[in-house]
């Protein structure tokens, strides 16, 4: 069995006026116009922060908060939070007008909808991503194309084309697929709506993470409801790690002491543990076609802007089997007696069975003491999807698909 692999960030930090730039646009000052935004959406519901409580007390730290994405606008996964304020930002600057001025209902508008003309939304997906644009573009009244990898799961793209959007599976990996958007958008006067940034396609990577920022932000505001001022660690995703910097930065803007920040990938896509590895600061990628169960993880190539923020910011890298996942997807929807149930999908349950095992194998009891988790310890998840495949949530759950022993 593959054995989960850490790194401790040893990573060259940037000097702390540059880290401050680096997290401005995850303020709290500028996530709440994000999240205003998305409370203008009349779909829009703050999802449930799950305390559980038995689960906590089993792996002895204070507390367990999991917040549970399966409820996001009804599409069972977070990733339209991103794609949703992005295109609405490109559509408010095109209409020289600050976000705050164009809620929903005026995007949606014919007035608005006449000054713009016809947009072809363009996107790469292994599923949720493409669904919140395709979801998005057909609330805007406008077009959208969205490319998957292959191997992607034909219910996730019927699930896409459902929303209105062309969509197809390639022949192609992730990154590639990327690529493919980003010329036939270029042919057709398009705009692509990605979270992989590279050098000359900054804007948008970025607006998309200030919309994940609405869910770090409720989050939090949910701790305080239980009573918890801050989390003493956050462990996040991440595929390119859009998520995983808009939530590290948004924690480092919020808090003066930032909670120790874990950073969780799939093996077989694990660009951000390989770069901690090497320890030079540069970016490694990885290639071929990252089959892992964690298609929403299965990225080889790191957003600069959140690779930058992880960089700074995190405490530590772990590359995770895909047992791990399938670990975290069980607890979760076998829980505790008294804890709530969650159904977490393969790529929203990873941090679950990273945090248990942590706490559980002796084996990684070195990193357990590096990583400073005891019984003082409010540990924050975000379980970013639910069972978006629903055939293979129950071949991991119920018939034992990936077991870890």
């Amino acid at each position: 069995m593959d054995q989960i692999k850490w790194k401790l960030n040893t990573l060259p930090k940037a000097d702390d006026n540059e880290k401050q730039k680096g997290i401005e646009f995850l303020r709290d000052k500028e996530i709440s116009k994000v999240k205003g935004f998305h409370e203008s959406i009349p779909q829009y519901e703050r999802t449930p922060l799950v305390k559980l409580e038995n689960l906590a007390k089993m792996l002895g730290v204070e507390g367990v908060y999991l917040k549970d994405e399966s409820y996001r606008f009804g599409l069972n996964a977070f990733k339209v939070l991103g794609g949703s304020f992005a295109m609405a930002k490109y559509m408010a600057d095109k209409l020289g007008k600050d976000i705050s001025e164009l809620p929903y209902e005026k995007l949606i508008s014919d007035e608005v909808r006449n000054e713009l003309g016809d947009i072809t939304f363009f996107t790469a997906t292994d599923g949720n991503h493409g669904r919140g644009v395709a979801w998005t573009a057909n609330k805007l009244k406008q077009k959208s194309v969205v490319y998957m990898p292959k191997g992607s799961s034909l219910i996730r793209l019927n699930n896409i084309k459902a929303e209105g959007a062309k969509a197809s599976i390639t022949e192609l990996n992730y990154d590639d697929a990327v690529r493919l958007a980003t010329e036939d958008a270029a042919k057709v006067g398009g705009l692509v709506v990605q979270d992989t940034a590279w050098e000359g396609y900054e804007d948008i990577p970025a607006w998309i993470m200030q919309g994940y920022g609405t869910m770090a932000k409720e989050a939090v505001e949910q701790l305080s409801e239980y009573g918890v001022e801050r989390p003493t660690h956050v462990f996040i995703q991440a595929g390119v790690g859009s998520l995983a910097g808009a939530v590290q930065g948004y924690m480092a803007a919020k808090f003066e002491d930032c909670p120790i920040t874990v950073v969780v990938e799939a093996d077989k896509a694990d660009c951000f543990y390989k770069s901690a590895e090497a320890g030079d600061g540069k970016p490694r990628f990885v290639g071929g076609d990252m089959q892992t169960i964690m298609a929403g993880l299965a990225c080889g190539e790191p957003n600069t802007i959140g690779f930058e923020i992880l960089k700074n910011y995190s405490e530590a890298f772990i590359s995770a089997p895909d047992w791990v996942s399938a670990k975290g997807m069980r607890i979760l929807g076998n829980p505790l007696v008294g804890d709530k149930r969650v159904i977490s999908g393969e790529s929203g349950a990873v941090t679950t069975g990273t945090l248990v095992s942590i706490m559980q194998d002796e084996s990684l009891s070195e990193l357990r003491k590096a990583l400073k988790l005891d019984k003082n310890s409010k540990v924050l998840l975000i379980s970013t999807e639910g069972d978006t495949d629903p055939d293979k949530y129950r071949s991991i759950v119920w018939d034992g698909e990936c077991p870890s022993v």
